[in-house]
């Protein structure tokens, strides 16, 4: 029944096409995206997701960035700091910060946007940045960058518009304060002293967030229904180039035959291709539909993985992690679901990137290989088909990721059947985005195994992922990122060895073992990087997706319409 149910709809979409695929909106001051996820939480700082971070992108603007071209940019500031302009100073640090144990750091001399003002007229000041600062730091405040604000050891307030950031080394990366994301003090300042502990639960961003004063970007959220729409309305202080768009209205619609046939009735009028349609989905449709639309596939560092919950005592056995790896045919996972137009992950690092080692260990498809790992970590009794232990106990993990996301389920009863022919007995348990990001993985209450995807920078250090500092736990807030509680000492030195390197080849053989540890220790079952496809209307110029973490809306008052 829900077959022919879905099968109904899309004839309908199909039937209706014509009429509205292709067309300017009648409104011309409208543009409607699709996206497939509702942001767990508006809070810039924490629970990162791609959905949040593709909305902010239009109603706020990171002090820097890496661009299209993967350079960095300043955004809210005015230039980069620059050891040459003397805008970045190499110092002694006090004898009371520790730092990374050579005793030396930076100070960064940054100046705010003359004109960045907030939605309700109040200037964006060296305040927010005190504020965002000290509560960043809060260990209890829950939010992704605890690292960034904690090699911030002090901040000097020059006028309301400049400051100096004194940081705890010298990275190779020294200019970069990407994930500073400035919150308004005039706001959240009273919410966060009232009961630092508890902020995270009471931030505005979350109660009140049609509020003006959170945002200063092109656009200000002007009405949020949670789980389904985030209306964006112009935003009257924006001291940038205006947008060509009045209103931006976002539509969450996590199924994803349900967003294509939402853009062939016309109800959106693009889907994103940081959060919409699969790759496979858009490879069929350009095939029924390509003529009226823009397809744009984009190469990217969007890393689909598998998170391994390593508390479980089954998955602690690195034997076992590496015999799930080799009972799994990625390529030709590749070949039919994707047209080979994604890369398998063998590691971390993008082959894009060019930190990224043509000699790391490969895991090609051997389900012999797989069944002789199991047979040595004491998995060698086979049951009904199903490897159990010496004490009878069944090789039984349970799988997760995001219900509704199409691809996703398929990819995972791909993997279901093929760890079966090996005797691995999958659980599959699936939940809503919203739940899935925002309380099973960010608190890590997977039990098993998590399907899911993580957007990367160029170079992109994997502390918040891979440090054993990071790991969430209720006593720091559920800060950090490394959900599947990874420790490895050597792993650590590198990641902060790798950040303190400024001559290229020696940090490139510092990635290359990196690599080497992660390949080997298998925390993480890497499948490919996506290639992320745009469904754009004819009439929209401007869109450019980045291939990496930043999304492509962060550039939203250059996309235009194009007269017909």
């Amino acid at each position: 029944m829900r077959k022919l149910f879905i099968s109904a709809v899309l004839a309908l979409a199909g039937a209706l096409s014509a009429q509205f695929a292709g067309i300017a909106p009648a409104a011309a001051e409208e543009l409607r995206i699709g996206i497939s996820q509702y942001p767990t939480t508006l809070h810039p700082s924490t629970e990162a997701s791609v959905a949040k971070s593709y909305v902010h992108a239009m109603t706020q603007r990171p002090m820097t960035v890496y661009d299209q071209q993967w350079e960095l940019i300043c955004m809210l500031c005015t230039e980069l700091p620059s050891i040459e302009a003397g805008t970045a100073i190499p110092e002694d640090l006090p004898p009371e910060v520790e730092g990374a144990g050579d005793g030396r750091g930076i100070a960064l001399r940054y100046t705010i946007q003359p004109d960045a003002i907030w939605g309700d007229g109040t200037p964006v000041t060296t305040r927010d940045v005190m504020f965002t600062w000290r509560s960043g730091r809060h260990p209890s405040a829950g939010t992704g960058n605890l690292e960034l604000n904690k090699r911030i050891h002090a901040i000097d307030v020059v006028d309301d518009k400049t400051f100096v950031i004194h940081a705890d080394r010298i990275s190779f990366e020294y200019a970069a304060i990407n994930d500073f994301r400035l919150l308004p003090a005039h706001i959240e300042e009273p919410i966060f002293d009232a009961a630092p502990n508890d902020y995270r639960n009471r931030t505005a961003y979350d109660t009140d967030p049609t509020n003006r004063g959170l945002y200063f970007g092109p656009y200000r959220i002007a009405e949020a229904v949670a789980g389904s729409r985030l209306v964006l309305e112009r935003n009257e202080t924006w001291w940038g180039k205006p947008p060509a768009f009045d209103r931006i209205t976002i539509l969450t619609i996590e199924q994803t035959t349900a967003l294509e046939a939402n853009l062939l009735s016309g109800n959106v009028d693009m889907i994103a291709g940081e959060l919409g349609l699969t790759l496979d989905q858009a490879l069929a449709f350009e095939k029924r539909h390509g003529e009226r639309y823009q397809v744009v596939y984009e190469p990217s560092l969007l890393y689909e993985h598998i998170d391994l919950m390593l508390d479980n005592p089954i998955l602690q056995d690195k034997r076992v992690r590496q015999a799930l790896v080799y009972a799994i045919d990625r390529e030709t996972i590749n070949a039919r679901l994707f047209e080979g137009r994604q890369t398998v992950a063998h590691s971390d690092v993008s082959p894009l990137d060019w930190v990224y080692s043509e000699d790391v260990k490969k895991y090609p498809y051997d389900p012999a290989k797989a069944g002789e790992l199991l047979d040595a970590a004491g998995w060698s009794e086979l049951r009904g088909g199903i490897r159990h232990n010496a004490k009878g106990e069944p090789l039984q993990l349970e799988f997760m990721t995001t219900a509704g996301s199409r691809i996703r389920e398929l990819v995972q009863q791909v993997l279901q059947s093929q760890w079966k022919q090996v005797g691995v007995d999958i659980r599959v348990r699936n939940e809503p985005a919203r739940v899935f990001f925002g309380q099973t993985v960010h608190q890590r209450r997977f039990t098993g195994l998590a399907m899911f995807g993580w957007g990367k920078g160029p170079e992109h250090i994997p502390r918040t992922t891979l440090h054993s500092e990071e790991i969430p736990t209720a006593a720091n807030g559920w800060s950090g990122q490394n959900y599947t509680g990874f420790k490895n000492a050597e792993m650590d030195a590198l990641i902060e060895a790798i950040n303190l390197e400024v001559d290229r080849p020696k940090r490139k053989a510092m990635w290359d073992r990196l690599q080497e540890i992660y390949v080997e220790e298998v925390p993480v079952i890497g499948l490919y990087w996506r290639a992320n496809p745009y469904i754009l209307p004819q009439w929209l110029k401007g869109v450019r997706p980045t291939g990496q973490m930043a999304s492509s809306s962060l550039w939203v008052e250059d996309w235009t319409v194009e007269d017909r």
